[in-house]
């Protein structure tokens, strides 16, 4: 079981300990409920059911697989009313030119940012955990 979740934000940058998950992933609006058994996570909206499913899975439904993504997990179990984690990664993200979407679950927060640039972006936050773009 997780610990007990970090409000503060200076705690939650400095322990976000972010992880390159293994995988391509793509976001995905699908109208076959039946494939969010495989899917990394879904949101309704009013557009209809968005999905984050694996690429190969989203490939062989013949989705756009256009924009391949990468996980990055925060391990951090962030509170969900905690201020600041969800800026402070954006923000470095953002200004070294990285696009970034970003999940928030029950546990930890979830990064997917383009496959070109994962690496890149995982070495920005672990430079933000240690302090280095503070």
């Amino acid at each position: 079981m997780p610990g007990a979740p970090v409000r503060d934000a200076a705690l939650m940058v400095a322990g976000m300990a972010p992880t390159l998950e293994p995988g391509r992933v793509v976001f995905a609006t699908v109208d076959r409920p039946e494939l969010i058994a495989g899917a990394v996570a879904t949101m309704w909206e009013p557009e209809g059911l968005s999905a984050i499913l694996p690429l190969e899975i989203a490939a062989a439904e013949g989705l756009s697989v256009d924009l391949p993504l990468r996980q990055i997990t925060l391990r951090i179990v962030s509170a969900l009313d905690g201020v600041g984690l969800t800026a402070a990664v954006s923000g470095a993200l953002a200004a070294a030119g990285i696009a970034c979407n970003v999940v928030a679950a029950h546990h930890h927060d979830h990064l997917f940012v383009p496959e070109r640039d994962a690496e890149r972006a995982l070495a920005i936050l672990q430079d933000l955990a240690a302090g280095g773009a503070g």
